[in-house]
């Protein structure tokens, strides 16, 4: 059985980009139903899994399309809000540099990020990843695909463009979203943590969102 995460800041910390009442729209009840929906359905095959990774690849591999739905989902939705941050950063060290190298410069990250999202059609996620020789790639992904599964991709940050995430604060205007995110929000700390464990064990996994909520 999983858990739904707490967010790892209050609910008015990403404030004016994503508002108080949207997070709780978001994080209550399209996360929590995720979650709901994933023990429901795990419950219902009779199978036990260590992980919600294990879950996901699961689904994939026996075509289990409401399964993997619901899995993804709620994996995306604990990796969104740790790719996010209420204090404004920016790239540092090895991670400044490659991208540097892959992109020219976060400016030109930051183009290429808004134009790859606000251009996909439909609902999905929009990715900085990691390949495993230490090139950046930016992608988008449709409904609750995502880049578990692609070995040679480690996820750094995300965002998420289905219009729950935005719609209350920007309407139909994702790429003004998509601009005010990239400006505030991205949490570069976590994707150099990311970054520096591409391809390895000690990439992020959803049971370190669970453990952070037990008791001490």
């Amino acid at each position: 059985m999983i858990v739904l995460p707490e967010l790892p800041y209050d609910y008015k910390a990403l404030e004016p980009v994503i508002s108080e009442r949207t997070l709780h729209f978001h994080h209550d009840k399209h996360h929590a139903t995720y979650v709901k929906t994933t023990n429901e359905l795990v419950a219902a095959k009779g199978q036990s899994f260590d992980s919600l990774e294990a879950i996901v690849a699961e689904a994939q591999a026996s075509d289990d399309t409401k399964l993997f739905n619901s899995a993804a989902q709620a994996w995306n939705h604990s990796f969104f809000w740790l790719s996010m941050s209420p204090q404004r950063q920016q790239p540092k060290s090895e991670l400044k540099d490659a991208i540097d190298t892959s992109f020219g410069g976060l400016e030109e990250l930051k183009t290429l990020f808004i134009k790859e999202g606000a251009a996909h059609f439909g609902s999905g996620w929009v990715w900085l990843a990691a390949e495993s020789a230490g090139g950046l790639r930016v992608l988008a992904t449709h409904d609750a695909a995502n880049t578990l599964g692609k070995m040679s991709l480690t996820p750094l940050l995300v965002c998420d463009l289905w219009e729950h995430a935005y719609y209350l604060d920007h309407q139909n205007d994702r790429k003004a979203f998509l601009t005010a995110w990239f400006d505030a929000l991205p949490n570069w700390s976590f994707a150099a943590s990311q970054f520096a464990a591409r391809g390895g064990s000690q990439v992020w996994t959803y049971a370190q969102a669970e453990s952070a909520m037990a008791p001490a």
